[in-house]
């Protein structure tokens, strides 16, 4: 058994590979689906966010499980060479740590960002309830998360906590030196628009403008922050005497263009409109750009916006990374427990195997027992075997905790002459497989 990660983030792809790799978050389920019928892939975590694609798996060999991830992210978004190369790919405890730092924000585009916590658990979530995970990775990402919660308490590594959101607002302050009496549309009402509205809260005497394709969803996001509101057909007239769009739709096209900008230019009369695009894939099509008086800014540009408070977090994210080598050690010491189970699993099936004969000899020799009598045997053959098997399952289970080596394990197999062979570890990818044909079929675990 093996842990692997398989995608692309800010730090190895440009946004037009990432955009491209980007799965809508109604297709994940199926996604999930489809990549465990893989004979490899034993459970699989998709990540997918604004920054990066990323596929968490357990498999049974590391690299024809790569191969296999990478096979299926080819045929699902019809990837070119150039765009396969990339991935990057990581195995076992690199991605206990790169998991860890993931949730803590620390591996973000914006060191500490918290939203990235979220991302992470509803993946998990989601991947739950579809019966995508099991054993291995239903601890991981809990202890992943836990670990990531104490971090933010323990640390300053979310103190004046950012987002991508955060930092599209400071780019819009520092384009214009002060929001005070600019007008703001913010297009889309999710969780990074709505963040966006939260940290323009005190920009000055703004007007701010949320449209969204569900009035609704607009109406409710809006008034938490006294912002006003416009139905999606009304984007160009909003436009018009707009200063600023920050734009986060969920849309899997662009949705503002050239030819929706153009007329709306000429009415503006060369007044300059900022478009800031926080959305992969991106809202705002790259034709945009060659308008006049029209400045794109996309998630690539963002990377130019330093934090002020960055080595604070910093000094944080060091601490964190230190903390780490303890939870992996934790981990590492838990997945050696699961080693110890079979073993103690096979010796007591050995032992109710041994009182099972046992008694059937004695209920031939002694065939007018009553029930009462057979029941007393039972009764006392089974405390003798407990008490006999309890010194050497504690052994078995110091044994995990100490991460015994294979051959510790072997020894301690032998001198029970303990049948913990390939028929046992076929029977258990046997019921591993028949459990994932079953949910390819239902919905329900």
């Amino acid at each position: 058994m093996h842990l692997i990660n398989v995608g692309v983030n800010h730090q190895v792809a440009p946004l037009d590979v990432r955009e491209k790799l980007a799965f809508a978050q109604d297709e994940i389920t199926v996604a999930m689906r489809l990549l465990q019928q893989h004979e490899q892939v034993l459970e699989n975590v998709i990540l997918s966010t604004c920054n990066r694609t990323e596929i968490f798996a357990v498999v049974e060999e590391t690299e024809s499980g790569v191969q296999a991830i990478e096979q299926f992210l080819q045929n699902w978004f019809a990837l070119e060479n150039t765009e396969l190369s990339f991935l990057r790919h990581i195995s076992d405890d690199e991605v206990l740590k790169h998991l860890f730092k993931l949730v803590t924000g620390i591996d973000s585009m914006v060191i500490g960002e918290t939203q990235i916590l979220g991302q992470v658990r509803e993946a998990f979530l989601t991947a739950q309830e579809a019966c995508m995970t099991n054993k291995i990775f239903n601890e991981l990402f809990k202890r992943a998360i836990t670990f990531a919660k104490r971090a933010h308490s323990n640390t300053k590594v979310s103190e004046q906590a950012v987002s991508v959101s955060y930092v599209a607002v400071e780019l819009a302050k520092k384009m214009f030196g002060s929001l005070n009496k600019k007008h703001i549309v913010i297009l889309g009402a999710g969780e990074t628009g709505e963040l966006a509205l939260r940290n323009l809260q005190g920009a000055g005497d703004a007007e701010i403008t949320v449209v969204n394709r569900t009035l609704e969803k607009a109406e409710e996001v809006a008034e938490k922050f006294q912002a006003n509101v416009a139905v999606w057909d009304a984007l160009p007239q909003v436009l018009e005497d707009a200063d600023i769009l920050i734009s986060s739709t969920g849309a899997d096209a662009p949705v503002v263009d050239k030819q929706m900008l153009q007329p709306i230019q000429k009415k503006r009369k060369g007044d300059p409109l900022f478009l800031i695009d926080i959305a992969v894939p991106r809202d705002i099509a790259a034709n945009v750009a060659d308008l006049d008086s029209v400045f794109v800014y996309n998630m690539d540009d963002l990377h130019a916006i330093v934090d002020e408070n960055l080595e604070a977090r910093k000094e944080a994210a060091a601490l964190i990374e230190e903390q780490l080598v303890a939870e992996i050690a934790a981990f590492h010491n838990w997945v050696a427990m699961l080693d110890a189970v079979p073993v103690i699993q096979a010796l007591t099936e050995k032992s109710e195997e041994i009182q099972a004969q046992t008694l059937k000899s004695i209920h031939r020799k002694m065939p007018d027992l009553t029930e009462r009598e057979k029941k007393v045997l039972y009764k006392h053959t089974k405390s003798i075997i407990h008490q006999l098997l309890e010194a050497p399952i504690d052994k078995a289970k110091q044994l995990g905790k100490k991460n015994a080596s294979l051959e510790d394990l072997e020894l301690f197999k032998d001198i029970f002459d303990l049948d913990i062979t390939e028929t046992t570890e076929k029977r258990r990818k046997q019921t591993v497989k028949s459990a994932q044909r079953t949910i390819q079929k239902s919905t329900s675990c």
